[in-house]
């Protein structure tokens, strides 16, 4: 009968061990489910990755690939926009207009390589084979236009007239022939 007690006594004990007797009690961090300081104008750029880049248009760019933000404003200078296989290319800040939940909408249509090009009545000159840009502020300076199999003509940003699927230049083909 002294056993049969023994047992009954221990068994409260060997069970409850671990939370009754003189374990330290620890607070479980709880994960916030609403980031405090966060208004609703804000987001993370990993949000934006996939989200489709768009102009006034409608014309489709490509996909957001990468948000770029400077070291020292702590603001966004440009996106990196995925086309295709191989096919990225940097927009800075001048280009965007505004994010929005499904996209990246831009205020100006972006000159990019393999653009067609034509002249200001619509006929065909090339396609963009290079952008020439200013090594420290990557503007645009002028476009090398593909004109041929071996030949290519490079026109200055002056001389482009507007951007959408296309890039028309200011002056008729023929004007362009006789300044070479």
């Amino acid at each position: 009968m002294g056993f049969g007690l023994v047992i009954k006594n221990l068994t409260p004990w060997i069970e409850n061990s671990d939370t009754l007797f003189n374990k330290p009690k620890k607070r479980v961090p709880v994960m916030a489910t609403h980031l405090e300081g966060m208004t609703g104008s804000q987001s993370t750029a990993d949000e934006f990755r996939g989200k489709k880049v768009v102009d006034r248009e409608g014309i489709q760019y490509g996909k957001v690939k990468h948000i770029h933000i400077n070291s020292e404003t702590l603001e966004v200078s440009g996106i990196t926009v995925h086309e295709g296989f191989h096919k990225d290319y940097y927009l800075s800040r001048d280009y965007i207009d505004k994010f929005t939940e499904e996209s990246v909408l831009l205020g100006t249509p972006p000159v990019r390589r393999d653009s067609a090009v034509v002249d200001i009545d619509g006929h065909k000159m090339g396609k963009i084979k290079k952008l020439h840009r200013n090594l420290d502020t990557n503007e645009l300076e002028s476009i090398e236009v593909s004109t041929g199999l071996l030949h290519s003509q490079v026109f200055s940003k002056n001389e482009i007239w507007g951007v959408g699927e296309k890039v028309i230049l200011r002056l008729p083909k023929d004007q362009y022939k006789k300044s070479d």
